[in-house]
């Protein structure tokens, strides 16, 4: 039986990030991943260059059922560190939007630079390797661990488990972590579906689905959050930036509001183009507004709300109908029927509960030596690099400890 200071289950983002600081403080680390590389997640991120920070990280950015928990990792491991340690590897970046910053070349070079600091540690790495039977020591855990045709038992005084959620089960993902945590006796909230598309129900898309592969900058709402994105119509429903956040947010049987033209008034916009072009029709002015399609579906709308003919030339237009078409572009109201689930989920929202942890250390209250980091904790990002930094975060500020 070989004994390890440190097992770490799951070489993603967080688990490289704990097993580098672990071992850089001299600690024996044997890092496991059932995959075939470490970092799959990494290398799939961001269209392969992979979002790895964003420079506006704060806790305002993150859902939890305990909005504080985030704050201590990431006050002591902020994006400026990440980005310190990018620039010592010489990975050149750039910010795309909103303070998300991308590699220049590859996500590769992000997976390399972890491995290449496991190196430097002294950490062991196997993949392909599977945790089987975790048992409880005296004083740490025993587990099983499969490796090809080899099953062996091991020994650790820390377990940590990073294998985060079962968002992209095509990467392998599963809810191991949730199964451990209440094995032991923690709570779990329950996993759903983060930054994920929305669908509608067969009635809705057969109405909506010639606006497939439209898109534009809008402003998704629902209740009294908002996020200033881009949108997307799908062939199953609604997908963009602005749609994968307000995902998290959003519940079944609640309808989201899109502003589809932010920062303009379209009211005063829909009396100028009555008063200088009044012979023309309501769908050409908005195609002048919108893209076409989604123009020609909006005019649409309104006309089967009253009566053929009912908004035509602009002159016939009253200021009380010019009134609705302008809610009409900037309250459009729709009722998804769900998500597309898991499957292209980004995130998992929910997780184990944090009041189960310690904040400062990510060791369970309840089991000495057994820390729980990164996606399988309730912390969930925003879209953007927020998830990456909640994973350097949680992974360094438990790699202190264990």
């Amino acid at each position: 039986m070989t004994c390890y200071d440190v097992i770490i289950l799951g070489a993603g983002a967080a688990g490289l990030m704990a097993a580098i600081e672990a071992g850089k403080r001299g600690r024996s680390v044997l890092l496991l991943d059932h995959a075939k590389a470490a970092g799959e997640k990494i290398r799939i991120s961001g269209g392969g260059r992979c979002n790895f920070t964003n420079l506006h990280t704060a806790p305002a950015n993150f859902l939890s059922q305990n909005a504080r928990f985030c704050v201590s990792a990431l006050k002591r491991y902020t994006q400026r560190d990440f980005i310190d340690l990018i620039e010592r590897h010489g990975i050149a970046y750039h910010e795309k939007t909103l303070g998300q910053l991308f590699c220049d070349e590859s996500s590769k070079q992000i997976v390399g630079l972890l491995l290449d600091e496991c190196d430097r540690a002294g950490v062991t790495l196997w993949t392909r390797a599977k945790a089987g039977r975790i048992e409880r020591l005296e004083e740490g855990f025993s587990l099983a661990i499969e490796r090809g045709e080899g099953r062996d038992r091991f020994t650790c005084k820390s377990l940590v488990i990073a294998t985060g959620g079962p968002s992209i089960p095509k990467m392998g993902a599963t809810g191991f972590g949730y199964d451990l945590a209440q094995k032991f006796g923690l709570k779990v909230i329950p996993p759903t579906p983060a930054l994920v598309p929305l669908t509608f129900d067969e009635m809705t898309l057969g109405k909506l689905k010639h606006l497939a592969g439209v898109s534009l900058d809008a402003v998704v709402s629902c209740g009294k959050t908002r996020f200033a994105e881009a949108l997307l119509f799908t062939h199953r429903g609604l997908s963009g930036p602005a749609i994968l956040q307000i995902s998290s947010y959003w519940r079944a049987g609640e309808e989201i509001s899109i502003d589809l033209l932010p920062q303009r008034d379209a009211l005063v916009l829909l009396k100028q183009a009555r008063n200088e072009r009044p012979k023309q029709e309501l769908k050409s002015i908005l195609s002048e507004l919108l893209p076409r399609r989604l123009a020609l579906h909006i005019a649409e709308e309104l006309e089967q709300s009253e009566a053929p003919g009912a908004f035509g030339r602009m002159a016939d237009l009253s200021d009380k109908k010019l009134q609705r078409v302008a809610t009409a572009l900037k309250d459009w109201r729709v009722l998804p029927k769900g998500t597309e689930g898991f499957r292209t989920a980004e995130v998992t929202l929910g997780g184990v509960d944090t009041d189960e942890l310690s904040s400062k250390t990510f060791e369970a209250k309840k089991v000495p030596g057994l820390y729980f980091i990164g996606e399988v904790v309730d912390v969930t990002g925003h879209l953007g690099g927020y998830n990456f930094q909640w994973a350097w975060a949680s992974g360094h500020a438990a790699g202190q400890y264990i």
